[in-house]
């Protein structure tokens, strides 16, 4: 689902992810209010909404939505001088965000991704982020993780899900979310976005 107060956007959106044949646009909203009513209807696997809106901001939708028992997988849609948003749609638990300028199959990778669990972060603004989330107290030094751990990291960081990860280390799900928990708290943080921001920054992906 798509939400944007620029019904020109949300269509160039639309167009450009339908284009692909794995992702389908079930719904659209012109502001925060809306798009909590059409998720309702819609039931879509995976949001993607602006931070600004008139009314109801994409911030405040974020936050009613991730009320939610079962919460569509949520990324905000940017630009580059909202950064200030963007930590707080994170904190308010977006699984990611993404420059509106991305490049198509960046954009469809990302729904994919988010559908399959994992997170998205355009890496031209992630260092930026870490000092505006909400008590981020990061231990950035990565000396404490197992090698194994790190190649976690490092396929966390680039938006995978548990189950994909799985599946490129030859282990089951149970012991990879094992491994995400023990990464998260030797990090220092508090869920897999500002896991994989911390490995973006200090280049572990």
């Amino acid at each position: 689902m798509l939400a944007d107060d620029e019904a020109l956007l949300r269509r160039g959106l639309k167009v450009l992810l339908e284009a692909d044949g794995r992702v389908e646009v079930v719904g659209e909203a012109a502001d925060g209010a809306e798009l909590v009513e059409v998720v309702l209807a819609c039931l879509p696997d995976v949001v993607l909404v602006d931070v600004q809106m008139p009314g109801v901001d994409g911030l405040e939708a974020v936050r009613r939505l991730r009320t939610w028992a079962t919460p569509p997988a949520i990324a905000v849609l940017t630009t580059f001088d909202l950064d200030d948003y963007v930590a707080t749609a994170l904190d308010l638990g977006a699984q990611g965000f993404l420059l509106k300028d991305a490049e198509p199959e960046t954009l469809v990778r990302a729904v994919v991704d988010l559908a399959a669990g994992g997170a998205v972060l355009d890496p031209r603004i992630t260092a930026r982020l870490l000092p505006r989330l909400r008590g981020f107290r990061a231990n950035r030094h990565l000396d404490s993780l197992s090698a194994r751990e790190r190649q976690v990291l490092e396929l966390l960081a680039g938006g995978r899900s548990n189950h994909s990860i799985a599946e490129e280390l030859c282990l089951s799900e149970a012991t990879v979310k094992s491994y995400v928990s023990t990464v998260l708290t030797k990090l220092g943080v508090e869920n897999r976005v500002q896991a994989a921001l911390v490995a973006h920054q200090v280049g572990v992906w």
